[in-house]
Parts: structure tokens; sequence; C-alpha cells
């Protein structure tokens, strides 16, 4: 197990609090049922926090991924409309970013947000928040993403606790990685179709005006800032109007 840095640890109490039970085999077995299941990654990492705030108590639950070395907030407990896939951390920066580069979890029981490495975000009022327990997500020895739980009032999170969420975060890891790869490929398969249609209405713009294709380039970008449109749409309709015409001759 990784070392753990404990800051203002209350006396250990001899049992601790769970909201459903202690987590066995079926537990697991259900999480990488569900986990690894083909789905789409918001879906994958809400399944993660249902299942971290199954068996650990606390307030709030965030999940962020890596990618191209930026952590991305891409899942909450709480409602979190202006933050969630909008908030970004580099790696080293915050508890969460000092997580993701170290590799280590860091469990704070009280005044977390005195801890030096803590980052305020004045749309999280989770920052204020007594307790932080933080733990890497991990596929093929690779940092992946970072967990946070927090509680609002002091909390002792047992080594247990830590064991659970960080097992948590290496079943979850290769499912929230492959999920990562197929968003990109998506991206990638998109923008190449929307390449395809812009080159396609650029065509049908030089043929009937008359212009160069840098001039029917233009005419396209011009176009999409004055209709406030994507230039995958108006391309789209350039593209509809010339088949329509054509079945109208035929």
């Amino acid at each position: 197990m990784e070392s753990v840095r404990t800051l203002g640890n209350p006396t250990p109490p001899k049992t601790r609090p769970r909201l459903v039970g202690d987590p066995d085999l079926d537990f697991f077995r259900e999480i990488a049922i569900r986990i690894f299941s083909p789905l789409p990654l918001s879906e994958v990492l809400s399944g993660v926090v249902e299942f971290v705030c199954a068996v650990v108590e606390c307030d709030s639950c965030f999940v962020y991924v890596l990618d191209d070395d930026v952590l991305h907030l891409r899942a909450s407990k709480n409602p979190h409309t202006v933050a969630v896939n909008r908030l970004k951390l580099k790696l080293g920066q915050g508890i969460t970013g000092w997580v993701a580069s170290h590799r280590q979890p860091v469990s704070i029981n009280q005044n977390a947000y005195g801890d030096p490495r803590f980052k305020l975000f004045n749309q999280l009022p989770e920052d204020r928040f007594e307790s932080f327990l933080s733990v890497p997500v991990i596929s093929r020895g690779r940092v992946v993403g970072v967990i946070n739980l927090q509680n609002r009032t002091i909390h002792n999170y047992h080594e247990s606790d830590i064991q659970i969420v960080s097992t948590i975060g290496v079943l979850v890891g290769g499912a929230v990685e492959i999920a990562l790869l197929e968003t990109r490929t998506s991206q990638l398969a998109d923008q190449l179709e929307t390449r395809k249609l812009v080159d396609r209405a650029k065509g049908i713009l030089q043929r009937d005006l008359g212009i160069t294709e840098e001039g029917a380039y233009a005419a396209l970008q011009r176009e999409s800032c004055r209709r406030r449109k994507p230039m995958r749409d108006l391309a789209e309709a350039i593209i509809f109007n010339e088949d329509f015409k054509r079945d109208l001759k035929t």
C-alpha cells in the first residue's frame, strides 16, 4: 500500500461508519460487470461515483479524468453544471493534481482547505468542507484520473476506506482509459466527416460562383460567423440544396 499523508487525525474510533455495509466479492463483481459494459465515459464515471458513495461515507464525490496531462472534472455526486466538464487542473496543481503526479492517495481529516497544496475554486462550495480523501485511478501502471471524497465535518478516513476506494480506482482505471480512447476515436471520426462535407461544399461554391478554393473556404467561414452556425451545418445545407436540384432534374 502506498504511503498516505494524514493531517489532523482524531483518535480512530473502534468501528468505522458504513452506508450499506462492507463490500464483498459480489459488490466488486457488480462493479466489474457495470463498469466494463459498453457505456459512454459519462455513464462509466457516474457508476464510479455511485459505487464509491455506496461504501464510503461522504458528502461529496468528484471524479477527474486525465487527458493530455490535464485533469478534467467529469463527474460529481452533487449537481455542478457550471464546473463539470469545465473545471481543469494541471498535474501538480492542488491536492488533486498532487495525487495524480505522485500516484499516492492523500487523506486529510480536518481543515483540508488549510493544506498548503489546496487550491480554491469559487464554483465548488465543497472547497470549504473539513475532510478530504483523494485517490488516483490507475490503468496499466499509469494514472488516468483521480477520485475525491469530501465531508462537511471532521471525518476520519480509515485505512480500509482508502483501500476500498483505491481498489475501485484500479478496477475502473481500464474502463476509463478505454472509454476515453473511444471518445477520442469518435471525435476524430466526426472531424474527418466534417472535413469531407466542407471539401464537397467548397467544390460546389467554386463551380457555382467561379471562385478559388481559398475563396470558397473564406465564404463558408464568413457565413458561419454571420449566421452563428457551425461550418458543418452550412456545408450540409449547401450539399442538400445541390442534391435536391439534381433530384428535381432526374
